[in-house]
């Protein structure tokens, strides 16, 4: 039976390719304590650096004027963000259970939610590496080792690549006029997304990498395991349904990001908004900075004072939009983040903190 043609209620039998996992170690408390501190120091200080920019920039340009702009705002149509940047993370959180059911994964959606969700307590470490921390709460509550359950994040990556990418091209197919440097990086989002949904290049790199290296034999090893799985995220249902998905939830921001500028009264047009939104946050994430924090918002307020908005209405979208979103996902995050850390200590392959 070829992998695609699997069926997704199926959990996988398959030995893990990479080899049993080996068992975890226990972590003194004391040192998962200090983890965690300064996970919460990196998140306050990019924080601290994200109000101090934006502060720096609203006494620049006037703090009047850049109050006046926010205070066109009420509660409902703030509320009317929040609820839009919800449905991109659900949206999002079933492209997950997608994936996790094609692999084979044997959670329950309300698993794959929380761990989903619950990752977006580290949306804002470097590289969003921090977000692997899903692949530990899944070893605890399956028994799956890191190297089995690491396909689904490489395709969970992919898809947003893919789906932002896709929705950049067409916002600027509609939009009056192009954004310098987004076909480029539009391009380079895809074909990230073309390369990492294909098991043989994978493979191929992963063993042209350890052949230049000649070292880490057993993570290579891993790593052409991993790529191997790949294979099952190729089937057209799936990626079609993914890719949907995918679009929709980042749709919904972009959307988002088109309501805050009407109802600011800096209105550029829908398919305008929509690309500045999705190119700046591509262009943040190339910087490789947590969260994309200072290259996302320098993009968004450089591009909207260029299509004619007053600097100090560039300054307060941008903040709202932010606001709204990336630290919105860390508020989520953060309050789902403890329940999934108890329900996978209480997993029958958890082990004990001591």
């Amino acid at each position: 039976m070829m992998a695609a043609d699997l069926p997704l209620s199926e959990p996988d039998r398959r030995p893990d390719p990479a080899g049993p996992a080996a068992p975890a170690a226990p972590v003194p408390q004391r040192r998962q304590g200090g983890a965690r501190a300064r996970d919460l120091a990196l998140m306050g200080g990019l924080l601290a650096l994200f109000l101090a920019g934006l502060t720096g920039l609203a006494a620049a340009t006037g703090w009047q004027e850049t109050l006046a702009w926010v205070a066109r705002l009420g509660a409902v149509q703030v509320a009317a963000l929040l609820a839009l940047s919800l449905a991109n993370y659900l949206l999002r959180g079933l492209r997950w259970h997608l994936f996790a059911r094609r692999l084979g994964l044997p959670c329950t959606l309300g698993q794959n939610l929380r761990h989903f969700l619950g990752g977006f307590a580290m949306v804002v470490t470097p590289g969003r590496v921090g977000e692997l921390i899903r692949m530990r709460w899944i070893g605890r509550e399956t028994g799956w080792s890191f190297a089995r359950s690491a396909p689904l994040v490489l395709a969970d990556r992919a898809s947003d690549l893919a789906a932002m990418a896709l929705i950049l091209g067409l916002a600027l197919a509609f939009a009056a006029t192009g954004i310098a440097g987004a076909l480029p990086v539009a391009l380079l989002a895809l074909a990230a997304a073309v390369i990492a949904t294909r098991p043989a290049l994978l493979v191929w790199l992963a063993g042209g990498a350890y052949g230049l290296l000649r070292r880490f034999p057993r993570a290579f090893a891993r790593a052409r395991a991993a790529a191997r799985s790949m294979d099952r995220f190729s089937h057209g249902p799936v990626l079609a349904a993914a890719l949907a998905l995918g679009m929709a939830g980042w749709l919904a921001e972009g959307w988002a990001f088109h309501l805050l500028l009407l109802w600011m009264g800096a209105e550029i047009g829908p398919a305008r908004a929509i690309a500045i939104f999705v190119f700046a946050t591509l262009a943040g994430g190339l910087t490789g900075a947590p969260g994309g924090v200072g290259g996302a918002e320098a993009a968004m307020i450089a591009l909207l004072t260029l299509d004619g908005v007053p600097i100090e209405a560039a300054v307060a979208a941008t903040a709202v939009i932010r606001l709204t979103t990336l630290w919105f996902a860390l508020l989520i995050g953060l309050a789902v983040f403890p329940l999934a850390e108890r329900a996978s200590l209480k997993g029958p392959h958890a082990v004990e903190d001591r």
